[in-house]
């Protein structure tokens, strides 16, 4: 009976707290969110964790082993590529690059796709149909086979490539948003906000966006993944960062000529692509289970 009571007595866990006790349950969110902090640490100190200039070059190692292989030098941990710049150097400042991409494509395209969502599910007649047809009109498309064709228009470069992804991927965030901001209209708490005289920016942006966040969360951190998958496929077709920019995918295009003689010029950005886009989506996964009630355990 005192067991009971003192159960029964004992405070309830915070937000916080609950939210962290779902998402630790699945192991492999926790381990995409350990590789993505190191993967940020790296970003940030990448001036000083870098042994090289992702740049210089060292004309008497060209395509140099790693440091295990033969012929390898502790000099160069990762090898070097063709002409004799050092990888690892490459693949830090490298992590950098593609966290920037990541960010600065969910940023453009989660705020221009919660504006037109909100104004889709808020205006309704031609409006909304305007704006929904647009987006079926650019979903019809592969995404990356579209990407390329802005980044043809556009001209090559790390800037238009990222411009195309957030175009590409625009779509997934208006029809999230729309959908969410259709769901909260019908509930009476947005009922007694209008009904109290609260304006429509204040409707959409105070009342009806913080309950539409937890779906959008998860959405960005998928689209950071798919953002840095998009934007190494530009950099590999030629159309994304230009040499000699550390950028995997470029990184990638420049070794496919030396796959059979130097395997370490291409597997090292390979698996770092994999990686990245591996731990965001395993974070993805672990916080659409601890943000959604009907999926936490």
């Amino acid at each position: 009976m005192g067991t009971s009571l003192a159960a029964a007595a004992a405070p309830m866990p915070g937000p916080v707290r609950l939210f962290w006790r779902g998402f630790a349950e699945n192991r492999g969110a926790v381990l995409g969110l350990a590789v993505m902090l190191v993967l940020l640490v790296v970003a940030v100190l990448a001036g000083q964790i870098a042994p090289y200039s992702p740049i210089e070059q060292f004309r008497t190692h060209f395509l140099a082993p790693p440091a295990w292989a033969p012929g390898g030098s502790t000099a160069f941990l990762l090898g070097t590529d063709d002409v004799g710049r050092d990888l690892l150097s490459r693949l830090i400042y490298g992590a950098r690059l593609s966290l920037l991409i990541g960010l600065s494509v969910v940023a453009l395209s989660l705020s221009t796709g919660t504006v037109l969502g909100l104004a889709a599910a808020f205006a309704g007649g031609v409006v909304d149909v305007a704006i929904m047809r647009f987006m079926d009109v650019v979903l019809v498309f592969p995404s990356l086979l579209l990407a390329i064709v802005i980044v043809a228009i556009l001209g090559p470069g790390l800037f238009n490539a990222m411009l195309a992804v957030a175009i590409v991927t625009l779509p997934s965030y208006v029809r999230l948003v729309r959908a969410s901001a259709l769901s909260e209209l019908a509930r009476d708490y947005v009922t007694a906000t209008r009904s109290a005289g609260a304006s429509t920016p204040r409707l959409m942006f105070s009342t009806v966006l913080p309950n539409c966040a937890a779906p959008l969360i998860v959405q960005a951190s998928l689209g950071f993944s798919a953002a840095i998958l998009d934007a190494a496929a530009l950099g590999f077709l030629g159309l994304g960062a230009q040499p000699p920019t550390p950028e995997w995918g470029t990184m990638l295009a420049g070794a496919l000529q030396y796959y059979q003689r130097a395997w370490w010029v291409l597997a090292f950005p390979g698996f770092a692509i994999l990686a990245t886009v591996l731990a965001f989506n395993l974070l993805g996964d672990g916080l659409r289970d601890a943000l959604d009630p009907r999926l936490r355990r």
